[in-house]
């Protein structure tokens, strides 16, 4: 006999294991992003003498949206990641203190009118 909730049951987790197979591609493709913010922090942190905080914001960020996919992944959480939830908002820093890029000072300008 056909059960209507066994078969709702069943497609749906059809269209869960769809979503996971495509999450563990966006997972390839994050990772390698992580792994290159990683390696560009690093040279940023050796150039400067402190991590940039745009990279700091932006791998906080991917490290959280990676572990979003892991708890979905793992049928922790059943809310799907980015695109279908908020990206995940960067934390404050824990380790060092970012690098402070000073505005330029603006140029002063003459009041009398030129002639």
């Amino acid at each position: 006999m056909n059960d209507p909730k066994g078969q709702a049951q069943y497609e749906s987790i059809l269209l869960r294991v769809l979503w996971m197979v495509v999450y563990l591609l966006v997972w390839q493709v994050a990772q390698f992003i992580l792994g290159a913010v990683v390696l560009v922090q690093l040279i940023y942190r050796l150039i400067y003498g402190a991590p940039g905080a745009s990279l700091m914001n932006f791998g906080d960020s991917l490290s959280q949206f990676l572990a979003q996919i892991g708890r979905f992944g793992t049928f922790h959480s059943d809310q799907k990641p980015w695109p279908f939830a908020d990206w995940p908002s960067p934390r404050a820093p824990e380790g060092e203190a970012p690098h402070v890029v000073t505005p330029a000072p603006h140029p002063v300008h003459d009041e009398e009118p030129k002639l």
